[in-house]
């Protein structure tokens, strides 16, 4: 039970449950968005958006082919909302906020010789065996 109860309280499983259920929680905002404000403008604009009744018929066998496009467009849809209304403005914060930071110190460096990637403090090359100044 002494494990277990560290796995439990571990930061990567308390992460995972508040990611899980804000995930659930803004899901249902973004289909709201796109259900409610962006399905309506696109009728709005180019007529009925429901294309559930699209439909045709092989050998007695109904292929509704509408149901899908729907389900493609309120991806599409879903999938531009959450660009444009939250990864877009996000990542411009942070380039907001790390532009002041000076860039970290460098690690490696390239050989002159073969140009392959070595560390800084490397004397000798691992992969030529040429000397370093």
């Amino acid at each position: 039970m002494k494990g277990f109860k560290q796995f439990l309280l571990r930061g990567n499983v308390i992460d995972l449950a508040v990611a899980v259920v804000m995930g659930a929680a803004f899901g249902a905002v973004v289909t709201a968005l796109v259900k409610d404000l962006l399905t309506p403008l696109i009728a709005a604009i180019v007529g009925k958006p429901d294309f559930s009744n699209i439909q045709f018929t092989i050998h007695n066998s109904k292929f509704m082919i509408g149901d899908f496009v729907n389900a493609a467009i309120s991806f599409l849809l879903i999938g531009t909302a959450v660009y444009f209304f939250i990864v877009l403005p996000i990542n411009t914060l942070m380039a907001r906020l790390k532009r002041g930071e000076a860039p970290p110190d460098p690690t490696t460096k390239q050989c002159p010789e073969c140009l392959s990637t070595i560390p800084i403090a490397a004397k000798r090359c691992a992969f030529c065996t040429s000397a370093l100044a």
